[in-house]
This record gives C-alpha cells, structure tokens and sequence, in this order.
C-alpha cells in the first residue's frame, strides 16, 4: 500500500529548514515531492559543514530525503514558465522567498490559481505577508530572540540562550504541513485550492504556550528559569552523586512518595512545600533540600528506585547514548539509506507511526537536477526541449 499522501504532487521552492522540513513530512507520507533549486543546486545547507560525507553536507541530509529534485533558473522568464507549466497540475506549491518575489516573478497564488483553481499555495516568510515588518528576512536565530523565546531560555546567570536546534524552523515547518493537508482535506469538499501565509514569527510566539498564557493572564513578564518550570515544582534538573537527572513531579501524591525515597517524609507535610503553589513560592529553599540528599546516591541508583514508585524521571543522554538507545532502535528512528555520492548514509527516522499506509523512505536526498529529464518529460517536455534548456543554462 502507498503513503497516506500517495498521488498528492508538491513544488517544492524552498530551502535551508522550515520549507525543506515540511516537504520532507509531505515525502515521507507519499507525496511526490519535487525539490526546485537554482542550476547547480541553490539550497544554502548543501554547502553548509562540516560534517560531510564524501562532500555531501550532513546538514542537507537531514530534510531532504524522499524527494526528486529539478533545477530551474527563476531569474528567467522561460525558467518560470516551467514553473507555471508544472504548477498547472501541481497539488502544492510552497516557497519561502521574500514577501514580493513571487509576484514580482508572476509566479504568486493569485497568478497561479487562475489556472489551476485546485492548488493549495503556501508561503513561509519571516514575519507573514502582512504587517510593518513583512518585507524582512526571517532568520529562526533573530525570530528566537524577537518573540521571546529566548528571554525565558538560560538562567540568570547565563543571559539569553537560544534553543540548541533551530526549533523555530522545525516547529514552522510542522505547522506548514498541518496546514497544507488541512486545505488538502478541505478541497476535497470546496473543488477549491486556497492560500497558506506561514511566518516563523508566528509560528515562535504561539510556542509561547503556558509561558505566553501566564504574562497574558498575570501582566508579569516571565523570567529565565534555567532548567526549572514556571508552574511546577520540583520539575527540574538536579544533581545526584555522579551526575545529573531530571525529576517531573506533577503533584502532590509523587512529592510525598518522592519526599519518602529520598529519606525526608516529613519534608511533604511542611507547610510551605504542602501544596504545588506553596513548592513555587519557595523553590530556591527546597531545590537546595533535594539536592543535598540527592548526594546521596548515584544518578543510576535514584532512577530505578523513583522508577519503582513511579515518580517521573529520566537521566540526559548524550547524542551516542541516544542513537545507541534500544527504544529509539526498536522504534526505528534510525534509518539508513544509499546515496550515489555520500554512499550509505544514516538519518532520522520518522516520527510518524501508520498502521497501514506505513511512512517509508524510498528515496535518497537528491544530488541536484538528478530528476531534471524524468520530471521534465512527465511534463510534456521534448528531448530536444530539455537538451536547449540546458545549454541555455535554463536547468
């Protein structure tokens, strides 16, 4: 059986991580997905190392699998007339250039929905097609610390710290392809395609979540916390003998079992750790309690006995303890595939788990212009047509 998206075709004009993200999803789920980039491959992560495996970029591999790939001149009419040609039946369209590029191209939603009624046509900008700053760039870096993210990320002590990965443009790209097969499900009654305006900006500050929620709610702005949870305590990272570990406790009943492992019963009926508001209010005092009889043992020793009493907890695993976990082996998310210049390479699995219309990666991410004949005779083209193309240094 094919993917759940089997049949769905995506132009994919997008490149470096949140546009690249989202059309590997749609990938992974069947969709044909066709990745266009300048002659030569214009995609920045291709460049972007170390490390790279027989000079293909690791960086690269990480969004790209289970596409086809087209290379096309966008500063030429005629190569923009291939892009109208194949957006004619086309199901997606996604770009992220600058707010005003496509129409300046006459390659914009409403150029395109003309003649093709059906399409669904996403954009992914910095900060929207709409507002005073919609003509900028959208770097998830600067987006991190202009929507607050970074303000309630670090400690006092360490000053704004910006997530470890670029989670902005992950999180966008999952909310494009949330998006994206929404419109795709609502065509299916409409007959009509429809516009998807994305914006890392957004996208970041709905992330906000509770955080977001307690400023609006309370008018106080939020602080760093460093590893420590505005709403909850204990719900941090503490140090034990050896190392250090994460204890989550959500409520009163695991901070009593967890006051009775760590040798302090009585530490639950004080007053002022009794209930989870009165734990907030005085966090420095009891977090300086736990830690002193967390001394006690070693990390491995309190994870299997909290584990026993079911109190929430876990160790921070390194990027080899990870891929070597039998939980992340035994859920597949380690996937190796063949690539005709990195040779075997192994990527990221895929979250998403169906039960009949598996995800499966069929595809290595493309060397660019790979599919350049296939995806052009699929379209119409003439041998002689794709031979001028390309001497005219069209793809």
């Amino acid at each position: 059986m094919g993917g759940a998206l089997e049949g769905v075709k995506v132009l994919d004009l997008t490149r470096v991580l949140a546009g690249p993200y989202c059309t590997m999803i749609l990938a992974d789920l069947g969709a044909d997905v066709i990745k266009v980039e300048g002659p030569a491959g214009s995609d920045e992560t291709r460049s972007w190392g170390p490390p790279f495996q027989n000079g293909v970029s690791a960086y690269y591999l990480c969004a790209n699998r289970n596409k086809r790939s087209l290379t096309v001149n966008l500063k030429t009419e005629e190569g923009r007339e291939i892009i109208r040609t194949l957006a004619k039946d086309a199901d997606v369209l996604i770009h992220n250039f600058k707010t005003g590029s496509m129409e300046k191209w006459l390659l914009d939603y409403d150029t395109l929905q003309k003649m093709n009624p059906r399409l669904v046509y996403c954009s992914i900008t910095g900060f929207g097609e709409t507002g005073p700053f919609r003509h900028l760039p959208g770097y998830d870096y600067i987006i991190q610390g202009m929507s607050g993210l970074m303000s309630i990320t670090g400690s006092e002590e360490s000053g704004p710290i910006k997530i470890g990965v670029a989670m902005v443009d992950i999180l966008t790209g999952l909310y494009s392809a949330i998006s994206i097969e929404a419109a795709l499900f609502e065509r299916e009654k409409s007959g009509q395609g429809q516009k998807i305006d994305m914006a890392l900006m957004d996208t970041a500050v709905s992330s906000l979540a509770n955080v977001a929620s307690n400023y609006l709610i309370s008018g106080k702005v939020p602080q760093r916390l460093g590893n420590d949870h505005p709403n909850i305590v204990p719900y941090s990272l503490f140090k034990a003998l050896d190392g250090e570990m994460i204890i989550a406790v959500g409520n009163n009943r695991q901070f009593t079992t967890l006051c009775e492992v760590v040798g302090n019963k009585e530490l639950a009926e004080d007053e002022k750790f009794s209930t989870n508001e009165a734990r907030v209010k005085n966090r420095a005092e009891l977090t300086r309690i736990l830690e002193n009889l967390l001394h006690a043992k070693t990390v491995n020793e309190w994870l299997e006995l909290f584990s026993e009493k079911n109190i929430p907890c876990g160790p921070i695993h390194s990027m080899d303890q990870v891929f070597e976990h039998p939980q992340i082996l035994a859920r597949e998310m380690v996937v190796g595939v063949d690539h005709p210049e990195a040779g075997p390479v192994n990527l990221v699995g895929s979250p998403i788990k169906l039960s009949r219309t598996k995800v499966n990666i069929e595809r290595h991410p493309p060397i660019a212009g790979e599919h350049n004949n296939e995806i052009l005779q699929q379209a119409g083209f003439s041998e002689e047509e794709i031979t001028r193309l390309k001497e005219n240094k069209i793809i």
